[in-house]
């Protein structure tokens, strides 16, 4: 898109101030949750604590961080991923909300199990068996046993732990990773989960592993403190594949979440102006927003090229002209960026200030620091 248009495209309502809860927001620009794994041991250090600060300082309002594993030996896949427990990862994250809130803006640590999408062995515990709702793997193999009751039990509490240390350190509220084919997403999935006890059957069953660790957590957190859920249709290993069929399906399901106490739905699609359900041109978040009432982040693929990557399989990117006219027409409420705040730390300043030919394109290379 060339300069001349994005003269005529106002970007003025991404920052306008926004309230959810009792936490106030200085934009609608959310930085999207991109594991980095830079925190050697778990622990996060100075680097990280700098690489969010400079987005909050550039007119990021809320920054969602990457994926911090709760307390349980099969939670993570890489040794460098960080910890939502222990007190060295905890004063690393500290340190990094302090930063953050001193630029002006607020900020969730994302709390995850990686669930079977694990693979088996893995450091920084190959001993430990990688844990799924039914012994089966994303691509429907059955590869192990099922998680025992005691082992739901066992992972729910450090769940409601991590939240606790979250809150505890300055965390302004958390986001549980409920997307992707990560744990909580495996019990959503009939593929990956066949059930038969309470945990599995039809999507109301499916949802109750979900709604017992969000009750859990909001039990330990109290009632004003936020809780935000990634979703998603696609998993990692198959962008096609789909938990709701129809929007009456995706209602029950929200329901469920918002009755046990999920405030902000973060709606995770490859590309966010692409229409979830045929007969309505609303996209994923439209559909959350609508449904559930609730706070609907938006995010997929904003801020990115117009033209896709040479061979590439990928609709033309519409620009920020669709994501403003879906914006106006209350679509979403907030507007995650994932790669494009990756390849440039200014860049929602740069958009607001109309710098968009001084915007750094993301490269590949943007993932091998803490730019």
């Amino acid at each position: 898109m060339s300069n001349q248009q994005h003269k005529v495209i106002s970007t003025e309502l991404l920052f306008q101030p926004y309230t959810v809860q009792k936490l106030n927001l200085s934009s609608r620009i959310v930085m999207s949750p991109m594991a980095r794994a830079f925190s050697p041991d778990g622990i996060p250090g100075a680097d990280v604590a700098a690489y969010y600060r400079r987005r909050a300082e550039q007119g990021v309002g809320l920054i969602i961080t990457e994926g911090a594993t709760i307390e349980h030996p099969s939670a993570s896949s890489e040794p460098r991923i960080p910890h939502m427990y222990g007190e060295a990862a905890l004063q690393g994250w500290a340190e990094a909300v302090r930063q953050v809130h001193a630029a002006g803006g607020k900020i969730f640590p994302q709390i995850l199990h990686m669930g079977i999408v694990r693979p088996s062995g893995s450091q920084p515990h190959p001993e430990a068996a990688s844990l799924s709702p039914s012994g089966v793997d994303i691509e429907g193999n059955q590869v192990s046993e099922p998680m025992t009751e005691e082992e739901i039990i066992t992972v729910i509490k450090a769940y409601a732990d991590a939240a606790v240390n979250a809150q505890r350190i300055g965390f302004d509220g958390i986001e549980l990773h409920g997307a992707h084919g990560f744990l909580i997403d495996q019990f959503f999935w009939k593929t990956t989960n066949r059930r038969t006890d309470r945990y599995g059957g039809d999507l109301q069953k499916r949802t109750q592993f979900a709604v017992e660790l969000v009750k859990a957590v909001r039990a330990a957190v109290g009632p004003d403190f936020p809780i935000a859920m990634r979703i998603s249709q696609w998993k990692m290993n198959d962008y096609q594949a789909r938990l709701f069929d129809t929007p009456q399906q995706l209602g029950q399901f929200l329901s469920l979440l918002v009755d046990a106490g999920v405030d902000i739905f973060h709606c995770s699609t490859r590309r966010f102006w692409e229409p979830e359900f045929e007969g309505s041109d609303l996209g994923f978040a439209g559909w959350v927003r609508k449904l559930s009432g609730q706070t609907t982040i938006t995010v997929g693929s904003v801020g990115m090229p117009d033209e896709p990557e040479a061979g590439a399989d990928e609709a033309k990117h519409p620009g920020m002209s669709e994501l403003m006219k879906r914006f106006d027409h209350q679509e979403f409420d907030l507007v995650a960026v994932g790669r494009a705040l990756l390849g440039d730390p200014a860049w929602a300043a740069k958009i607001r200030e109309g710098r968009v030919s001084e915007i750094q394109p993301f490269t590949p290379e943007a993932l091998a620091t803490l730019h």
